[in-house]
Formats: C-alpha cells, structure tokens, sequence
C-alpha cells in the first residue's frame, strides 16, 4: 500500500491472492481502515509503499482487548 502524509492509505494493491475473493476484499477493506506512521527519508516525511501481510486464521471468535 502506498501510505501518505497523513498516514491514511492511498492506494492497496493485493500482493498476492489468497485463492479467496472474500478473503482477498477482507484484507484490502482492513488496510484501507488502518492508520500508519508515514514515512520519513532524511528526516522528511513522504508517501511510501509499504508491504502490510494479512494472516486470517479459523478458530473461535476472540473479543476486543
């Protein structure tokens, strides 16, 4: 994903498919919901492309911390 200056996503391309359209959508709508750090080079910050892996495990469902 490319994140901005304000730390949101700008744009979240699929690396690779996970063979699940679901899991795919799942995993590009939380990135699109996350907020990061935006990155600095030289001290300056600036848009970068970040890799973000997205792990869905089956189990049961946990509650919020």
């Amino acid at each position: 994903m490319l994140v901005g200056l304000d730390g949101k996503p700008q744009k979240v391309e699929l690396q690779s498919s996970s063979g699940s359209e679901r899991f795919d959508k799942a995993s590009i709508d939380a990135a699109n919901g996350w907020r990061y750090v935006p990155g600095k080079r030289n001290g300056v910050p600036e848009p970068m492309w970040l890799e973000v892996p997205v792990t869905f495990r089956s189990g049961p469902a946990r509650s919020a911390p």
